[in-house]
């Protein structure tokens, strides 16, 4: 294995962006076409608008159904997210999005619009794109106060999901740690709805349930899942889990498998049904993970079916806890897996999309776009994390024209946005789409009316302030 693949393999599960640096022949099978030429403001049916349409009828449509956004502060006032609010309307999971993984903007509107949805729509859990285990430890904390949130987020924060070891993520948790001492019977949760890292402590929750309620199991369960544990920190284990041979890993998933399914097909003991139901769901979060990593990621068909099972699992994560807890959930995670459309070959269906299958109009999408600013990110050569900053978007892309919107910040609403509006927002054109690593080859053209319902648009945005090693 190269040393540019070794580095890059633990964050293939955050974005696949700097993955094709690594392997060419997945950059050039999907890189598609070159980014479109600058042109004039006058430009017709190349830049996506119907013929005889101009550039200033399509900013004038979004300005007329723009909504202003008078803060990014999420200690701020909120009645500007009313407009916002009614666009939700009575959905029970809400997928928030974000065009990079680490800017402090994107960061405080994720605060500050579940402080929304807590407040004036019962909203109830956030979910993150993190592992399930690890949410499991910040949903302690946040729940009871257990440990020290600091190591927490050093502990659990690494790997591919390091970059969520941010100020602005600590504050939101803290938040609602405090909101939870004040309405400590009507609480608000943490979960993870990812499959990259479990932790000891999903393996120790289930052979306790085990232990406890089905005795008789305790050997064979015991024995599966022997050697299989971390004894490590998160990020190296990832790392060297995936440099286990091909065969070791389906060797590990068929073991993980047996003990998922043994336990689900097993009848829980009267007045045992919510400790059944969480075992096997902790169970089914082990057998995730090594399913997911029993794949070969040197082939870039497995990726692909990686990235597809990856949407899947988040999806189906999320629908649980919904299922099971009656909460309603605010879902972060970047804009590629909120969104219905798949723009990327390399993410054949979107955690978006799933979720659209299970919920309908229950689900609503809400993306992020901006025009210039700078984001945390490791670099795609040496992993190493790092401030980014890319100037004013370039002419012909979506974020040119939605710059040139009066206002400043907005929220629109794409599903009534006027018609001049919703065709040329329904036109795939050269979109920032930045994840965890950077630089990215990729170009990703994107119909912003077909990936999401609803866009915050921000003009400028800045890099988080990363907390970890670098």
């Amino acid at each position: 294995m190269t040393r540019s693949k070794a580095v890059i393999i633990p964050s293939v599960l955050l974005s696949l962006g700097a993955l094709a640096v690594a392997t060419p022949a997945l950059a050039d099978a999907v890189k598609g076409t070159p980014d479109p030429a600058p042109v004039p403001a006058t430009t017709t049916t190349s830049q996506g608008m119907a013929s005889g349409q101009s550039l200033e009828s399509v900013v004038a449509a979004i300005e007329r159904s723009a909504r202003t956004l008078r803060s990014t502060n999420p200690q701020g006032g909120l009645r500007d997210l009313d407009a916002l609010g009614r666009m939700v309307g009575d959905a029970d999971v809400v997928g928030l999005g974000e065009a990079t993984h680490g800017s402090q903007e994107f960061f405080h509107m994720k605060h500050r619009v579940f402080r929304y949805l807590v407040e004036k729509k019962g909203f109830r859990t956030f979910s993150l794109e993190l592992a399930w285990s690890s949410g499991v430890r910040v949903n302690e904390y946040v729940l009871y106060g257990k440990g020290e949130l600091k190591d927490i987020a050093r502990e659990e924060f690494q790997g591919a999901y390091r970059i969520w070891n941010n100020q602005d993520y600590i504050d939101l948790i803290e938040w609602m740690r405090d909101h939870n001492r004040s309405h400590p019977k009507d609480p608000v949760r943490f979960m993870g709805n990812d499959m990259g890292y479990v932790g000891p402590e999903s393996y120790e929750r289930v052979t306790e349930y085990v232990a406890r309620e089905h005795p008789q199991l305790l050997q064979r369960v015991t024995e599966l899942y022997r050697g299989l544990a971390p004894t490590t920190d998160a990020g190296t284990y990832s790392d060297q889990y995936l440099q286990l041979p091909l065969a070791e890993r389906a060797e590990r998933s068929e073991r993980t498998r047996k003990v998922y399914e043994l336990l689900r097909d097993r009848e829980p003991a009267r007045g045992d049904r919510q400790a059944h139901l969480w075992a096997v769901q902790h169970a089914r979060a082990i057998h995730q993970m090594a399913k997911g990593y029993s794949l070969d990621i040197t082939d870039e068909a497995e990726v692909t079916k990686m990235m597809r099972m990856r949407d899947e699992v988040m999806a189906e994560n999320v629908a649980w806890w919904r299922r099971h807890t009656g909460d309603k959930v605010l879902l972060s995670a970047h804009n590629t897996h909120v969104s219905y459309d798949s723009f990327d070959e390399r993410y054949p269906k979107t955690q978006g999309a799933f979720l659209h299958d299970v919920l309908g109009k229950d689900y609503v999408s809400i993306g992020f776009s901006f025009h210039q600013g700078a984001f945390a990110a490791f670099g795609a050569d040496d992993n190493v994390m790092r401030t980014y900053r890319v100037g004013a978007a370039p002419a012909g892309s979506n974020e040119d024209t939605l710059d040139k919107v009066r206002q400043e910040n907005y929220i629109l609403d794409m599903r009534t946005a006027p018609n001049a509006a919703r065709a040329w927002l329904a036109k795939p054109r050269a979109t920032y789409n930045i994840g965890a690593g950077w630089p990215d080859p990729m170009t990703y053209k994107i119909g912003l009316g077909k990936a999401h319902d609803i866009l915050i648009h921000l003009n400028e945005v800045e890099a988080t302030e990363y907390l970890g090693a670098p």
